[in-house]
C-alpha cells in the first residue's frame, strides 16, 4: 500500500499531533499495510486515504475526552479507534486501553502492532457479551466504530452507562434514523459533534441510557 502523503497532511491538518505520535500513527499504518492481505483488517477500499479515513477519524475521539485514561473499544478490528487511543494515552504517559475482539486473526495484529508502537493495551480475544460485564464502573470511556446500530450497542453498554462511563461512537448519515428506533426503548441524554473527517457523519456522545419499562 503506497503511502499517500497528501492524505497524510491532511489527516494531521484536521488533528494535529505531535512528532513522536506521528511517527507511531505511521508505524501503525505501516504495520496494517503489511498485514492487510493475510487478514482482511480493514476495507480495502479505505486503504488510500487511510490516514484521514482511519487515523484522523479516530484522533478525533480522543480529543472529546483528552483527560479520560480508562478506555475500552468494542469490535477493535484492525485497531480503529482502539490503537489510535492506545497511541494518544501513550503520549499522554497515563492510562490504558481495552480492546475487545473476537476474531482471532485480527487479535494477533493488535497485539502485535501495540507492542510496536507502545500503545498501553490489552486485548481481549472474546465476544463482547461475555466480557463486557467485567468493566462495570471500571472504565471512563467506552467507544465502538462501525460494530452494530445503536439499540443493540446500548443493550450492549447499558450497565456503563449507569455507572457513570461516557459512551463515544462514531456513527454515519443514519444516525437520526437509529436515535428515531432506539427512542423506542430507551431514554437516552445524549448531544453529537460533526466529524472532522466527513461533514455527514457525527459522533454521538451518550451520558445516560435507561431502559424503557415498557420496551
Amino acid at each position: 500500500m503506497p503511502v499517500d502523503n497528501d492524505d497524510r497532511a491532511r489527516a494531521l491538518r484536521l488533528t494535529p499531533v505531535s512528532r513522536e505520535t506521528e511517527e507511531r500513527l505511521a508505524l501503525l499504518v505501516s504495520e496494517l499495510a503489511r498485514w492487510q492481505n493475510a487478514k482482511n483488517l480493514v476495507s480495502s477500499a479505505t486503504l488510500s486515504d487511510v490516514w484521514t479515513r482511519h487515523i484522523a477519524d479516530s484522533l478525533q475521539i480522543h480529543a472529546l475526552a483528552p483527560e479520560a485514561e480508562t478506555w475500552l473499544d468494542l469490535g477493535s478490528g484492525g485497531g480503529f479507534p482502539g490503537l489510535v487511543l492506545g497511541i494518544c494515552l501513550a503520549e499522554a504517559g497515563r492510562g490504558h486501553i481495552h480492546l475487545v475482539e473476537s476474531n482471532a486473526r485480527k487479535c494477533a495484529f493488535l497485539r502485535h502492532a501495540a507492542r510496536l508502537t507502545g500503545a498501553p493495551a490489552t486485548v481481549h480475544a472474546a465476544r463482547i457479551e461475555s466480557v463486557i460485564g467485567d468493566f462495570t464502573g471500571k472504565v471512563d470511556v467506552v467507544t465502538a466504530r462501525a460494530l452494530a446500530p445503536l439499540p443493540i450497542l446500548l443493550g450492549w453498554c447499558k450497565d456503563l452507562l449507569r455507572t457513570g462511563t461516557l459512551g463515544l461512537f462514531p456513527k454515519g448519515q443514519y444516525l437520526d434514523a437509529e436515535l428515531t428506533e432506539a427512542s423506542k426503548y430507551w431514554k437516552i441524554q445524549a448531544s453529537t459533534v460533526v466529524s472532522v473527517t466527513d461533514p455527514a457523519a457525527r459522533i454521538l456522545m451518550i451520558r445516560e441510557a435507561e431502559q424503557r419499562a415498557d420496551s
